[in-house]
């Protein structure tokens, strides 16, 4: 069941692991029933039966709720991930603006992992 999951995840991040080239290491690996994206070590989107997620800052976590987005949990009774967002059909529906979404998740990890 994951395998769908990890192609389609893995073929939207090509791009920017080619545009990166050496200085970001980014992985696409197989997580629970989905897939999970991981950036210079770190766990920053994941797309998995619940639906596509990013880690991303609270602001931009806003915008994307107050476009039909919600906060991340793995199970209906689960805790909220914290500093994920689940994004919208209208989001995910269209290549130009998941990019950009997708393009912001990798950037904040960059910045992330350059403070720490």
């Amino acid at each position: 069941m994951a395998h769908p999951y990890f192609s389609q995840l893995h073929d939207l991040i090509a791009p920017f692991v080619a545009e990166l080239g050496g200085d970001v290491d980014i992985e696409c690996t197989h997580f629970f029933s989905g897939a999970a994206v991981y950036v210079n070590g770190n766990i920053c989107m994941s797309f998995t039966p619940v639906g596509f997620a990013l880690k991303l800052p609270e602001a931009e976590r806003q915008q994307i709720i107050s476009d039909g987005g919600h906060p991340l949990r793995y199970f209906p009774s689960g805790p909220i991930k914290k500093g994920y967002v689940v994004l919208p059909q209208t989001l995910t529906g269209s290549d130009e603006a998941l990019a950009g979404w997708l393009r912001r998740c990798v950037e904040a990890m960059v910045d992330e992992s350059d403070d720490g």
